[in-house]
């Protein structure tokens, strides 16, 4: 914590930079500090599917409503984000970030205290708000502090959030599960920490807001020669992929334990474990899929990473406890690899509306995943987890439509 707020204290030889040398400084502090905020927020967000199990057995719900669950707060968070870039876009609010996290905290505690499922409901959807605040502006300041190297700030952030999926299960099945629902009032005091760690980065992004207004020197100056209409159809190309990677993520996030639990007959605390492995893959995964991006292509990776999986999906279902546990932690490292590079070419297609894309996608990311959720339980309910993991095996297989993209990298201009 107190590096945190010696890194960023606007005191700094910062202010003294001139900004067209900022843009081209990496600012590690800046970046470590977004990420740990990031660790925070998401492993706050993962108690959410963490507690199923939990959540299932005392208020008696099927996987219908297990999938509402998810439902309630991804689709609060991805109708929100684009809106929230697109006016940050418009004029930055550099204590929003701090904002965002306040929300999550309080639904945190609402959901500790939840005596039904709509209370249950009524806190992941706070949550849910919280996350649509923080994700988009948090995207732009890793955009800000890359100094170029945006593949790998981007993944920098996103390994906090992973990290923090990846450490939230962990943690329910340390604390909540052995003591009891009500301990979920534990994981304020990672809000609280995140709390003041962004109020610092907001001072931070302040001071920085102050001195691009007086040298307005740094602007996003890469041009593509591409055609609105080429443009507009990698997007859509985009959006696929977000759908079959995210799809499959929710089978895997929301009923991963229950796969476990049901064809190998483990106990909720081992199930947790082996989805913590999971997660912490992902994690893994994200940081290289990042660097990979800045030195190979985003494209490339992409490619890799969505259709490059589908052999260890396909194989998964079909395997002991062992081979599932090690086909898992494969997966999520070459699957978690691509979102990096897709969100940072989405704002290289689109140059100048960091906010919007940012939030654009993060928000498809969380839609995809909570519709994914409410359709698979719903699926699950008719049919059986087994037959869930069966079909999703193939949505990697989307992957192929990567070949339409266009290599980016060979077509940028200076202006």
């Amino acid at each position: 914590m107190h590096f945190c707020i010696l890194i960023l204290s606007p005191m700094e030889p910062l202010q003294a930079e001139r900004t067209d040398k900022l843009a081209e400084k990496t600012l590690f502090g800046v970046l470590f500090a977004i990420s740990i905020s990031h660790l925070l927020n998401d492993s706050l967000q993962s108690i959410i599917p963490s507690i199923y199990p939990l959540v299932k057995q005392n208020f008696k719900l099927n996987f219908t409503q297990i999938g509402l669950i998810t439902f309630t707060f991804q689709i609060t968070a991805s109708l929100l984000q684009p809106v929230v870039g697109f006016v940050t876009d418009q004029k930055a609010r550099p204590y929003s970030l701090a904002t965002g996290m306040a929300l999550t905290l309080c639904g945190v505690i609402v959901l500790s205290t939840a005596s039904s499922f709509f209370s249950v409901l009524v806190a992941v959807a706070v949550m849910g708000i919280g996350s649509a605040i923080f994700h988009p502006e948090s995207s732009r300041l890793a955009h800000l502090a890359s100094g170029g190297k945006r593949g790998m700030a981007q993944s920098v952030f996103q390994l906090g959030g992973n990290a923090g999926s990846a450490i939230g299960p962990l943690l329910v099945a340390l604390i909540v599960v052995p003591n009891g629902f009500r301990y979920i009032a534990w994981f304020a005091i990672a809000a609280v920490v995140g709390i003041v760690i962004l109020l610092k980065v907001g001072q931070w992004y302040k001071v920085h807001l102050e001195i691009t207004a007086r040298h307005r020197t740094v602007r996003d100056t890469v041009h593509l020669n591409l055609s609105r209409k080429k443009i507009g159809f990698s997007l859509v190309v985009l959006l696929l992929l977000i759908f079959s990677k995210f799809f499959y993520l929710a089978s895997m996030t929301s009923y991963f334990t229950f796969f476990l639990i049901g064809k190998f007959h483990i106990s909720i605390q081992q199930s947790q474990l082996y989805l913590f492995a999971f997660l912490a893959s992902t994690a893994v995964g994200t940081l290289a899929g990042g660097f990979m991006g800045d030195r190979f292509g985003r494209k490339y990776v992409i490619w890799f990473s969505i259709l490059g999986v589908a052999p260890f999906t396909l194989m998964l279902p079909y395997t002991g406890l062992f081979w599932t546990i090690v086909l898992s932690v494969i997966i999520g490292i070459i699957l978690s690899s691509a979102f990096s590079a897709i969100v940072v070419y989405a704002q290289e297609l689109v140059p100048g509306k960091v906010g919007m894309i940012s939030g654009l996608f993060f928000g498809l990311a969380f839609g995809m995943g909570g519709l994914g959720s409410a359709l698979l339980g719903s699926l699950a309910d008719q049919t059986s987890i087994n037959f869930v993991f069966k079909v999703c095996a193939f949505l990697p297989l989307i992957g192929v439509v990567t070949g339409f993209l266009p290599n980016i990298e060979s077509k940028k201009v200076k202006a």
